[in-house]
């Protein structure tokens, strides 16, 4: 997502290319119009937990915490992009926004952090269940 765009903003005869680092007018110069300085550390935010939480596996409870903590920040990663969308549209008047493949990444990593949330807590029960044996 730090290299692709997220979307295509058109206004009358101008395109904008919009992605984590900011709103950028396309043409022969590429030129900086809003810059979204936020979305950039929320991605970054986003990728450094999710390597943080694969080496939190001693961990099984921080763990689960870390990836619901995520899980919130992506659906912030989500609210902040139609806050900037909507800002955009205020300043820009009529505006056309396609949406580029990037932007489906996080609902994919949303799933695959359910999908790890629901396996780190079924394992923790094993665990938890082999200690009342001993």
């Amino acid at each position: 997502m730090l290299f692709m765009p997220l979307a295509v903003l058109q206004t009358g005869e101008k395109f904008y290319s919009f992605d984590v680092f900011g709103v950028n007018l396309m043409g022969t110069e590429s030129e900086l119009v809003y810059p979204t300085w936020g979305l950039f550390v929320l991605t970054a935010l986003i990728a450094v937990l999710a390597l943080l939480t694969i080496f939190l596996y001693k961990k099984r409870m921080l763990q689960i915490r870390v990836c619901i903590f995520n899980a919130i920040l992506m659906l912030g990663f989500y609210g902040f992009f139609a806050y900037l969308i909507f800002i955009m549209k205020q300043q820009l008047g009529d505006l056309s926004v396609n949406v580029k493949i990037a932007l489906a990444f996080p609902i994919i990593n949303l799933i695959l952090n359910y999908l790890a949330i629901r396996n780190i807590g079924a394992d923790e029960m094993l665990v938890r269940s082999l200690d009342r044996l001993r």
